[in-house]
Order: structure tokens, then C-alpha cells, then sequence
């Protein structure tokens, strides 16, 4: 099943609440919350009380991608928020192993995420652990950049790399997704799809929603 999580970093941050219910009720799947520290990547974004206050708004799960240093110091304060996925990036910790138990004993999905020019064979280890991988198309810190032509590859090499291992983890995919590269990434194998600026960016974001259903539907019969 093809899961659809438009990413509030390319929504109007003054009408959070009201683009958050646009994409509800247009179909989406979650919404992805990137939350950004002036260390790991050089913008600051969201914190923890912003997903509190998104958790009175929508009954959508909260997919929170942490592009932070130390993640281990932020995890608590996001599940007890009410994060529903929370990811972190192999390239941010030296205790991934850790990371990721803390994540899951909080009872929230964990993922790992994996920046452009980190091999995929990163994930060997923690790949048991987790119950989904993003894989960042782009080089995270900024909405609206191109997709990484090289991302195809990687994508279908984790996705199948999944599959051999008979193991359960979800490939999400993160930057550059647009109604046009769409159905060549569900074909490459990416099965949750963020999207920022192909949907807020859009003059109707709802039925930018819609279209991107319309083509995993298509997809997902073939």
C-alpha cells in the first residue's frame, strides 16, 4: 500500500491547522513534520509544541523526521508530544542501535533516514530494527530543491534489499517527489511518499492529493 505524507515545511506557516485539514480530507496518509536545529542542517523549523498543537487538528499520524544532532537528547520530548513515526539520521548519532530502542520502547514507529551520499549498506545492521527507511532524494535542510537523479537507484537497491531479508520496514522517500517523477518512484519501490512543494506549492494542494492517489491506485493494480 502506497502511503501519501505531505510535508508542512512547504505549507503557509501562518494556516498550519487549515492545510492540515486540506490534505486530510483530500485522502492523505500522515503528515510528515520536519523538525530542523541550526546544527545538523542550517535552518531551524518546528519544535516540539508545534506537534502537540497538530495532534488537536488532525486524527492523521504525525511522521517526524528529526534532522537534529544528538537525537537521543529530543526523542522523549517528541513522543510525549505525540509524534506518531519519529526517524533519525544514521549520519547523527554513533548509538543508532540505542536511538531507535528508545524510539520503539516509547512505543512510536522508528525509522532511519539516509542522506544522498551515505551508501545504502549503512542500514545492514539497523535495518532488523526499524520499521521504516527514508531515503532523502535531496540534501535535507531545504524545501523545494530537485530530486537527485541517483536517488532511483538507491531506492530500488534498499527495496529490494528489504525484500531478500524477508524483513518488514516501509521505503519512504523525501524531496524532489512532483506529480511528474511520481509514478517512476512507485515503480522504483518507494511505498511512503513526502511531498512538499508538489502539494502546497500546487494552486489546489486537495487535489494534488488526489492526483497522487489516483496514480499509486494505478500503480499498486499493475
Amino acid at each position: 500500500m502506497i502511503l501519501i505524507a505531505p510535508s508542512l515545511l512547504s505549507a503557509d506557516f501562518s494556516r498550519l491547522a487549515d492545510a492540515v485539514r486540506t490534505v486530510e480530507k483530500a485522502g492523505a496518509d500522515l503528515i510528515h513534520v520536519d523538525i530542523m536545529d541550526g546544527h545538523f542542517v542550517p535552518q531551524l523549523t518546528f519544535g516540539p509544541a508545534l506537534v502537540a498543537s497538530l495532534k488537536k487538528v488532525t486524527s492523521l499520524p504525525l511522521d517526524v523526521h528529526l534532522m537534529v544532532d544528538t537525537p537521543s537528547e529530543i526523542v522523549p520530548l517528541f513522543a510525549e508530544a505525540g509524534a506518531d513515526w519519529i526517524s533519525i539520521h544514521v549520519e547523527a548519532t554513533a548509538h543508532l542501535h540505542r536511538d531507535i530502542s528508545a524510539i520503539r520502547a516509547a512505543g512510536r514507529k522508528a525509522g532511519v533516514v539516509l542522506n544522498p551520499a551515505t551508501p545504502p549498506a549503512a542500514l545492514d545492521a539497523i535495518l532488523p530494527e526499524v520499521d521504516y527507511v527514508l531515503v532523502m532524494c535531496v540534501n535535507p535542510g531545504r524545501g523545494s530543491q530537485p530530486f537527485i537523479e541517483a536517488s532511483h537507484g538507491r531506492i530500488r537497491t534498499i527495496r529490494e534489499t528489504i525484500e531478500k531479508r524477508n524483513l518488514r520496514a516501509l521505503v519512504e522517500i523525501d524531496g524532489g517527489v512532483t506529480l511528474k517523477n511520481f509514478e517512476q518512484l512507485v515503480d522504483d519501490g518507494a511505498q511512503v511518499f513526502v511531498a512538499g512543494n508538489a502539494v502546497f506549492g500546487h494552486p489546489d494542494p486537495a487535489e494534488a492529493v488526489r492526483t497522487m492517489r489516483a496514480i499509486a491506485s494505478h500503480g499498486e493494480r499493475r
